[in-house]
């Protein structure tokens, strides 16, 4: 029976939303990237609270929020407590993108669907990959190997293969076929007839303009801006694909000498950018390479000033300056705020590089045509004074007496003396506003009253004649130390938070200044995305997260052009993908064996098997036996080689051999070339002693079976 194969869309399918997917195989469930938006809509992790407990490993694919922004709170609150996989740089910059989240948001309002403690908790719950690492699942996925592969468009951007006995299936989301400045191309290419490949339509209906003239344009625009004494707004994500601009930038400012400012205004500006100078063996070839020759690292920037809050960047220059900000979706962070102080000035300019997620205000302002007038709700922080605080504090008093006395009664009992001893009204003091005396909580007066120093001194203690007179008592006070110094409290260090309260204030805001959005997504458009479909031609295909137009779109293309089986399952709907072929285990058994002549070929030997199946099984594997007659079979070739080797073993035979449009040429009448989609090398020329001469050596660089 073949290895069963289900795939069901969480989030992400027929639309734009973050990407999330329950793969099982065989029973053993793989949760395929874990993503939510900069709003946090719960009602969007329905589908997951059921499947979270239930789930065996994380993929994750990408850092950023629509990739792994649920990741945290679904192990913190739902119940997820399975291994999650990923590269390192995902790791790290996972991590800044989240934190960059709750410091943002805990800047401007009480936010508690997660905390940093719940982001460490949960990316310590984790296993990093190297590209091209066979991992090895134990225990329930015993059998199951993964193995990331680059993907391009984000640092640490992995293409995900699971293989299970010969099943190979491959998740492959949001990769870029093209190489960039700090990252190499997708690998993609290199996979021909999974059995099941998951890919995305999200660029299915975009066509991208030569990445020369969006480069120029992209400079040309700025520096019109500034030049007419603007500012620059660019809406980032917070270490995605902000990086590929940043060189952009810092090339340009250093081949122009321009002295405008250039800021990364982001709660995690130094470490995002830390982060990238150790992790260049994940980069571009270009950026090892010039790293291994000269030891230049390039995110050594020279123009760039590092911002990590609103003090820093107020004390930058004055004047024009560009500005990159977090979030790109303008939901929260420094960039929204900058957006709502630059848009009424029409000397400046709000540049977006990516797409805004459904239902922000980036998606808004990057309509047609843009909206004039917007409303943004501001959130700020206050303190709590008067009547307010006092509230607060008495509720908190409360609070905290009753998980007291719950704690005690489930140690203790609820019928032992001492959990008896804490029930009814509760002993709390609340001072009056005027001072005064301190009243319980049902107002009575307070009977626990303070004895006096000379009751302290003096009760209990007779004085002898002998004395000088009663003596202060000596309290002994042992102190615990390691081997760090002296054992201390937390706690009484620990600087109390003044009581906030949030408070939301609306207001419109009228856009005077310039909107733009020009594409530096990094990801593969339409025909890219459709050229590599058709080369890796996948058995089955399953196709999630773009709108239903490019979903539909694609899904009409692939049909028609890559495979039969392409499917597009909806929120919910569990798609099975199981492979139509059967796969067996067999036991090579020892008359078998003892008949078969082995080949050395590189590291393996090789050797033709002719044998048939026993009927009885043992230990779950079939008996593989000798063959009574063996068939005859035609020769097969075992290796590879390429033309540029063929050609210097002629070149020592004596033989002229030069390149001609891909084909190797030799002498006048003879051409060696690949065929078609086999790759075989075959040669074209009449039949001479010219022709058995180049074919015999040909084939001294095979092994025939």
């Amino acid at each position: 029976m073949g290895t069963s194969v289900q795939v069901t869309p969480l989030s992400g399918a027929h639309s734009e939303a973050p990407l999330c997917y329950l793969l099982q195989v065989d029973g053993f469930r793989f949760l395929l990237d874990c993503g939510w938006t900069d709003s946090f809509d719960l009602s969007l992790l329905e589908p997951l609270k059921s499947v979270a407990p239930t789930i065996d490993a994380v993929l994750l694919s990408y850092p950023d929020t629509i990739h792994l922004g649920a990741f945290t709170y679904a192990f913190a609150k739902l119940g997820l407590q399975a291994t999650m996989y990923c590269t390192l740089p995902v790791h790290h910059m996972g991590q800044m993108y989240m934190y960059d989240h709750v410091l943002s948001r805990k800047a401007v309002s009480n936010f508690d669907l997660f905390t940093l403690d719940d982001v460490d908790t949960s990316f310590a719950n984790s296993v990093q990959l190297k590209y091209q690492q066979h991992y090895q699942l134990q225990g329930k996925g015993e059998g199951m190997t993964i193995t990331p592969y680059a993907a391009g468009h984000l640092l640490g951007g992995t293409i995900w293969k699971i293989t299970k006995d010969t099943e190979e299936i491959i998740y492959a989301v949001d990769f870029n076929h093209r190489k960039e400045r700090h990252l190499n191309k997708t690998v993609l290419e290199n996979f021909v007839r999974p059995a099941v490949l998951i890919t995305d339509a999200y660029n299915a209906l975009n066509n991208q303009p030569p990445r020369k003239q969006r480069d120029q344009e992209f400079i040309d625009m700025i520096l019109k801006v500034l030049r007419a004494e603007g500012n620059v707004l660019l809406p980032v994500e917070t270490a995605g694909r902000v990086l590929e601009l940043i060189l952009h930038l810092e090339s340009n400012w250093a081949h122009q000498r321009l002295s405008y400012p250039v800021a990364l205004l982001t709660n995690v500006s130094y470490s995002t950018v830390e982060f990238a100078k150790s992790l260049l063996e994940w980069m571009s070839d270009s950026i090892a390479r010039s790293f291994g020759s000269s030891r230049e690292n390039s995110f050594l920037l020279k123009y760039l000033k590092l911002c990590h809050d609103r003090k820093e960047f107020d004390e930058l220059p004055s004047g024009p300056k560009v500005v990159f900000a977090s979030m790109a979706s303008l939901e929260g962070g420094f960039a929204r705020d900058l957006f709502v102080e630059w848009a009424t000035d029409s000397r400046n300019l709000v540049l977006f590089t990516e797409r805004g997620q459904m239902g922000t205000l980036a998606k808004k302002l990057q309509a047609e045509p843009p909206p004039k007038i917007v409303k943004v709700t501001m959130s700020q922080k206050i303190p709590l004074t008067g009547e307010e605080l006092q509230a607060y504090e008495l509720e908190q008093r409360l609070k905290m007496a009753t998980e007291t006395e719950v704690d005690l009664v489930e140690e203790v009992g609820p019928n032992s003396p001492e959990a008896k001893a804490v029930t009814g009204p509760l002993p709390l003091t609340v001072a009056e506003p005027g001072g005064g005396v301190p009243l319980g909580v049902e107002g009575s007066l307070a009977t626990n009253e303070i004895p006096s120093q000379r009751q302290i001194l003096i009760d209990g203690f007779t004085a002898s004649d002998k004395t000088a007179g009663p003596m202060f008592p000596l309290y002994e006070n042992p102190s615990d130390w390691d081997e760090y110094g002296e054992v201390i409290n937390p706690e009484d260090y620990r600087v109390e938070d003044t009581e906030m309260m949030d408070y939301q204030s609306s207001q419109q805001v009228y856009v005077k200044c310039a909107l733009y959005y020009m594409d530096f997504e990094g990801r593969s458009d339409g025909r890219s995305i459709k050229n590599i479909l058709a080369h890796v031609a996948p058995i089955k295909l399953v196709l999630v997260h773009g709108s239903a137009e490019a979903t539909e779109h694609l899904r009409q293309h692939c049909v028609k052009n890559v495979c039969r089986d392409v499917y597009a399952p909806r929120i919910g709907e569990t798609q099975d993908v199981t492979s139509d072929l059967c796969a067996y285990k067999v036991r090579l058994t020892e008359r078998l064996m003892s008949s078969v002549l082995f080949r050395k070929l590189g590291d393996y030997e090789v050797a033709w098997i002719d044998g048939e199946i026993g009927s009885q099984e043992s230990e779950g594997m079939l008996p593989l036996l000798p063959s009574e007659t063996p068939p005859p079979h035609k020769s097969v070739f075992v290796g590879d080689l390429r033309l540029a080797d063929f050609k210097q073993l002629l070149a020592t035979k004596g033989i002229q051999a030069e390149f001609a449009g891909g084909v190797l040429r030799c002498g006048d009448a003879f051409a060696v070339r690949r065929s078609g989609g086999s790759q075989q090398l075959v040669i074209e020329g009449p039949l001479s002693e010219e022709y058995y001469k180049l074919r015999d050596l040909l084939y001294s660089q095979f092994y025939m079976l």
